[in-house]
C-alpha cells in the first residue's frame, strides 16, 4: 500500500509538480504524488495551456468529449523533431490520429479481433503459456519478464500479423525504443534510438509487405493481409499508413500486455492474501485481471488536444490546450473506487480507465484481457509457491509502468 504525504508536503507537491522534472522516487511510487495532486490541484498546470488531470471524472469526461483531438503533430513537432522517422510514426499510427484515418484503421483491426477471432486464439495461447511454464522450471534464474510476460504478446501479435517466427527477435527492442520516445522529456539519446528503430522496422516491413502482397493470407485471421487489402470497395491505406500502423500494432500489443502480466504477477506476489485467494477461487481470474489493470495500469498517462473550450467542474480549459490524462491517478481515485490503494481481486464494479473510454478505447482490450487471464491464471495454478527471488528491476519510464526484470523462485 502506498504511503501518504503529510498535508503540508502534499500541498507543496501539488503546487510544484511537473512531469518533466518528476521527483526521483516518482517512478517507484507515483500514487502518493497523484493523491496529493488529486486532493489539492486536480486540474494542474504543467506549462502554458498544458494541464494534468488526476480525478477519475475529469479523465473520463475528456476521453468522451467530442471536442478533443488525438492528433499530435503540433505537440510532437518540437518534442520529436518534425520530419524525423519517430515523428512520422507517432503522428500516423491509430492511437495518435483522428478520423478519417482513425476510423478506417480501427475498423480494419476490430474486424480481425472480434469475439470469434479471440475464441480461435485461445487454444493456441493456452498451449503457448503451458510451454513457457514448462521452460521456466528448466531455468537456473527464471525471470517473469524475459522468460514469460514478454514472450506471450510477441507470439500473439506476431501470429495476428503472421510474422515468421525466425524474424521476431528484434521486435521487443524496437518496441521499447519507439515507445520510450513518448516520455515527457525523452532526451537526445532516447530519440536517436527511437529514430533508428523506426527506420529498421520500416525496412523490415517493406520486405514483409511485399511478400504478403505476393502471397496474401486469410484476411479473417491475418491482420496484415486485412490492412493491405483494406475494406471491400473502400479507401486503402497508403504505404506510410500501412507501415506505421503495423508498427503500432506490434508495439502497443506487446508493451501493454507485457506490463499487464508483469505488473499483475508482482502485485499478487506482494499481496499474498490475494495470490492465495486466486488459487482457492480460480473463477475470480476475470475480475482479478481488471483489478490488476486498475491497480497498476500499464499505461499511466495519455494525452489529448482540445479543439474547443472545455468546462471541467467550473474550470474552463481553453481551445488548443494540451491535456495529460492521469490514468494511474484516476484508477486510484477514492471518489470512483472504494479503498483504492487496496488490491481486491473480486472488486465489482470496476470501471477502470486502463484501456481508455469512448471512440479511442483500446482496440485490443479483449485480446489483452484474454492473455492476462490465461497467463496469470495458469501461473497461479502451476506454481502456487512462486515468490520473488531478488529486487525487481523497474523500467524507468513515467508514461509506461512495468518491469524490465522480475526474478523469481518457483518454489522454496
Amino acid at each position: 500500500m502506498t504511503s501518504a504525504f503529510s498535508e503540508e508536503a502534499a500541498r507543496r507537491i501539488a503546487a510544484d509538480f511537473t512531469l518533466g522534472r518528476a521527483p526521483d522516487d516518482f517512478i517507484d511510487d507515483p500514487y502518493r504524488y497523484y493523491a496529493a495532486l488529486r486532493t489539492f490541484d486536480p486540474i494542474h498546470a504543467i506549462g502554458p495551456d498544458q494541464w494534468l488531470l488526476t480525478r477519475y471524472d475529469d479523465v473520463a469526461q475528456i476521453y468522451r468529449e467530442p471536442t478533443v483531438s488525438s492528433d499530435k503533430k503540433r505537440e510532437f513537432a518540437p518534442k520529436l523533431g518534425a520530419g524525423t522517422p519517430i515523428f512520422e510514426h507517432h503522428t500516423t499510427s491509430l492511437v495518435f490520429s483522428d478520423p478519417p484515418l482513425h476510423t478506417r484503421v480501427r475498423r480494419l483491426i476490430l474486424g480481425a479481433v472480434n469475439q470469434r477471432a479471440i475464441a480461435r486464439m485461445e487454444p493456441g495461447l493456452v498451449t503457448l503459456v503451458a510451454q513457457l511454464l514448462d521452460t521456466l522450471a528448466e531455468r537456473d534464474a527464471p525471470d517473469l519478464i524475459d522468460h514469460f510476460a514478454a514472450e506471450i504478446p510477441l507470439e500473439v501479435i506476431g501470429n495476428l500479423l503472421d510474422v515468421p517466427h525466425a524474424e521476431r527477435a528484434p521486435l521487443r527492442e524496437w518496441s521499447l525504443a519507439i515507445l520510450s520516445a513518448l516520455e515527457p522529456v525523452p532526451g537526445a539519446a532516447r530519440l536517436a534510438r527511437a529514430n533508428a528503430a523506426v527506420t529498421e522496422f520500416i525496412t523490415y516491413l517493406r520486405d514483409l509487405v511485399a511478400r504478403r502482397r505476393a502471397k496474401p493470407g486469410d484476411p479473417n485471421v491475418d491482420v496484415l493481409t486485412r490492412l493491405i487489402q483494406g475494406e471491400t470497395d473502400g479507401e486503402k491505406l497508403t504505404e506510410t499508413e500501412l507501415f506505421h500502423n503495423c508498427i503500432f500494432l506490434l508495439n502497443a500489443g506487446h508493451e501493454t500486455t507485457t506490463n499487464l502480466i508483469g505488473n499483475g504477477l508482482h502485485a499478487l506476489l506482494t499481496h499474498r492474501d490475494q495470490w492465495e485467494r486466486l488459487q482457492s477461487e480460480p473463477a475470480l481470474i476475470g475480475t482479478a485481471v481488471d483489478e490488476l489493470l486498475r491497480y497498476e495500469a500499464p499505461l499511466q498517462l495519455n494525452n489529448r488536444q482540445l479543439t474547443a473550450d472545455v468546462n471541467l467542474r467550473g474550470t474552463v480549459l481553453p481551445k488548443g490546450s494540451f491535456v495529460t490524462l492521469g490514468i494511474g491517478a484516476a484508477n486510484r481515485d477514492p471518489a470512483a473506487f472504494a479503498d483504492p490503494d487496496r488490491l481486491d481481486i473480486a472488486r465489482k464494479p470496476n470501471l477502470h480507465a486502463a484501456f481508455g473510454h469512448g471512440a479511442h478505447a483500446c482496440a485490443g482490450m479483449n485480446v489483452a484481457r484474454l492473455e492476462g487471464r490465461i497467463a496469470i491464471g495458469a501461473m497461479a495454478a502451476r506454481y502456487p509457491l512462486l515468490d520473488l527471488a531478488g529486487a525487481p528491476v523497474r523500467d524507468r519510464r513515467i508514461r509506461f509502468r512495468g518491469f524490465r526484470h522480475l526474478p523469481v523462485h518457483l518454489a522454496p
